[in-house]
Parts: structure tokens; sequence; C-alpha cells
């Protein structure tokens, strides 16, 4: 969901919020029931964290310069079509379209905007979303379903853009001194109200969402769920395989639509022990408050690269005014340099919201811990995805601290094989 969501809030010039999603990995095995867990696993047994191979250091290097590349294309893009003057004549091409009415001209901007940028990137997202994934054998999509969910995702971004982006330039118009402030409080309830619907209108967009299959692990689940004190929860299976090898499993929504989620590959590759180690895991961010938590990080970074954008825009807007087209931020012609700034911005504010959700992670896999007791099956779990993944599971610095969202997979190993609380019993596979 951060990924997502981060791309819409972009469309509409609210800075990427950070939610909480676990970290995908590849498996290889076919869509099916839960494995069986294996008889008498001593869960106090350590695991060894493996080795990663040479494909999976050409991968993760690979990574890393793509990672490089996208920030600098991220600054580079923008600039060329707001100092190229580029924005303002899509601006006034957006006027002339929209009859000169302020609401439709800021619509239709964003619309053109949107398609213009989708176009020039679309080689550079069919590389690195399909191309580079199928060469190392980590992906199932085919491309009329990549190419389907990518005008999907340009459909849905320019659906919000027109509708929301209006906000905060209204804002600017009315208050030019205070509007990052009072973007970034507006951008808290349009969040909550992305986290309610996103489950029911906008996932079932993009593959298909059923009862699980295995009603003996639903019910564990649910067992779980409900000794993790997460009460009237829908348990969901989601057809992944048609696009991904990855691995995953997740507690989404808000309110009345709160469920839990795993996909059919999870399903395939892990035994049942390590699937509810991980739905524990998940469950651990609910029950420790990491999703309003989270919403709050995202005010906060949101505040910081608005204010950002608000104090660095003056300065540039007076001194390249004639090359830019306008001469007020509140022009829609800005947009470019407002994303140009928040990806400055971004590379300020991200370590400390990287951090932050590393040590969530962290708080999880502790809950997982406490209230399974199956250190081993964590880190059989963990070691699983880190080898189907091709995973670097003690990546370098510059990961760490610009990239990483979750600890290495070595450390979660680490911590499996260390940590033994001594608290209530460890949840079985179909207890009562």
């Amino acid at each position: 969901m951060a990924k997502w969501l981060a791309g819409w809030l972009a469309a509409v010039l609210v800075v990427s919020s950070f939610l909480l999603v676990s970290n995908p990995a590849r498996g290889q095995a076919e869509p099916d029931a839960a494995q069986p867990a294996a008889a008498a696993v001593d869960e106090r047994a350590p695991v060894e964290v493996p080795q990663p191979s040479a494909k999976a250091m050409e991968f993760y290097n690979g990574g890393m310069a793509l990672w490089a590349f996208n920030r600098v294309w991220g600054i580079v893009l923008p600039a060329l079509l707001v100092f190229s003057g580029f924005s303002a004549r899509l601006r006034d091409l957006a006027a002339r379209v929209g009859g000169r009415v302020w609401f439709l001209t800021v619509g239709i901007y964003i619309v053109l905007y949107l398609a213009v940028v989708f176009l020039i990137e679309l080689p550079i997202d069919y590389y690195q979303g399909f191309a580079r994934l199928h060469a190392y054998g980590l992906s199932n999509q085919s491309p009329g379903k990549w190419l389907k969910d990518s005008v999907l995702d340009l459909v849905l971004s320019m659906a919000v853009g027109f509708g929301v982006l209006w906000v905060p330039y209204l804002l600017m118009k009315r208050s030019p001194r205070r509007w990052w402030l009072y973007t970034s409080l507006a951008s808290v309830p349009f969040l909550l109200f992305v986290m309610l619907v996103k489950p029911i209108w906008i996932d079932p967009l993009y593959n298909d969402f059923g009862p699980m299959r295995n009603q003996g692990l639903e019910r564990s689940i649910l067992d779980l769920a409900g000794k993790a004190g997460i009460d009237s929860s829908r348990v969901f299976e989601v057809a992944k395989s048609v696009d991904t090898k990855a691995v995953n499993a997740y507690v989404t929504g808000f309110l009345g639509t709160k469920r839990i989620v795993l996909w059919d590959t999870l399903l395939a590759r892990l035994n049942e022990k390590e699937v509810l180690f991980v739905m524990a895991h998940e469950m651990g961010h609910y029950v420790l408050g990491h999703v309003v938590r989270s919403v709050f990080l995202s005010f906060v970074v949101t505040l910081l690269g608005l204010y950002f954008v608000h104090a660095a825009s003056g300065r540039l807007i007076q001194r390249f005014r004639g090359r830019l087209g306008f001469d007020q931020l509140s022009d829609v012609a800005s947009v470019p340099l407002m994303l140009l700034l928040l990806q400055i911005s971004s590379l300020f504010l991200s370590p400390v919201a990287m951090a932050y959700s590393r040590y969530q992670e962290h708080e999880a896999d502790r809950f997982a811990i406490e209230l399974t007791h199956a250190n081993h099956s964590g880190g059989t779990a963990f070691a699983k995805l880190q080898t189907e993944n091709l995973g670097n599971p003690r990546p370098g610095w510059v990961y760490r601290v610009f990239r990483a969202s979750h600890p290495s997979i070595g450390e979660r190993i680490d911590f499996c094989n260390s940590y033994h609380p001594a608290t209530a019993p460890a949840v079985s596979p179909g207890a009562d």
C-alpha cells in the first residue's frame, strides 16, 4: 500500500506517506494450500542466515544503481519540464480547454501533466517493473497485464489529481504564508479515507480477492487474531501469482473495512507455522498502534516537506520567472517545481522516516515471537523469503539508511535466534 499511496499523494502534491506493509519476497511454488507444518519442530533451534548467491548480489547491486538513477531522474525530469517553460505552456493549454475556469484549469493540467510523464517514463518503468524482474525470474506477469495495471495506475492518479489538486492550490491563493500547514492538516483525513476505501474499491481492480481455500488455516489465523485482540476481521486470499512470485501478507483497511489478506504465493511457499508467524507480525502493527503512529508520521513528513517547498520556492520563482512562465507558487504550472523540491526534501526526510519504520517492524517481530513463540518457524520463514527474493541479508549502509523500511533479513533471523521471552504458551496451528 505504501508505494501505491505515495504515487497518488505525489500527484496531488501531498508528500508520500509511510504506511506499514510487509516486506515482499519471492517464492517459486505454484499457488495451493499452505504447506503442512514440519512435525516436532524445536522452536528454540537457531536458524542459519543464508548466504546470498552471486545472482542475488547482482540483482542487489543493479537495484542500487537503479535507485541512484531514480533519485537523480526524479529531480532532472521535473526540472526540465518547469525550467524549459513546458509546464507553463501546458497550463495555457489547460486554460483554453477549460474555458479559463480555474477549477477546470487545475484539473485538466494535472491530467495532461500525468499523461506526459507517463509517456516519457514508460520505457524506464517497463524495464524496471517488467523486463528486469522477468530476466531474474521474479515475475509471472504478462506484458498485457503489466500494461493494463500501468494504465490503471495512471487513470486512478488522474482521477484523484483532478478531484483533489485544487485543494492545496486554493489554500495557496487564500493563505500564501500558511498553506503548507493547512495542506498538511488536510492530508490526514485524505489518508484515512484512502485507508478506508482502498481494500474494497481499489485493490480488487488489480487482482481477484476471495475466501481462503484452506478453511483450517483460516480458523487458525482467526484464532490468532482473537488472541492478538483483533476481532471482527475477515480473511481473504488474493490471486497474486498472475503477477509475481512475491510472497506477502498484511492486515489492511480501517474501521469496517479491516481485513487480513494473504497472497496465494505465500500460502504455497510457507508452512502453516511460518504463515501464522508472518500473520502475527502483521497483526502486531495494529495491536501496537503502528497505523495511527504512521499517520502522524505522515503528517510530520508532509509538513516538513511542504514547508521546504514554501521556503525554497520564492527565490527560485523570483530569479527564474521569465523562464518558468509564472510568478506565483499558486499557479498550477508550479507542479513540477513543487515535485522537484519535494524530491530534494525527501533525501533528508526519508532516512528519518525509514529509521522509524524499521523500529516499528522490529517491534512487530517482537510481538510475533511473544504471541507465537515460533522462533524457529519465524527464522525459517525469513530465510525462505530472503533466498527466493534474491535478497542480500546484510546490505550496505546506503541501502539501510535510505531504502530499508524493514530491518535486514540477517538482523531479523538473528533476533529470532536470540529472543526467547518466557511468557504465555505458544499459539499452535488449529488451536481453539
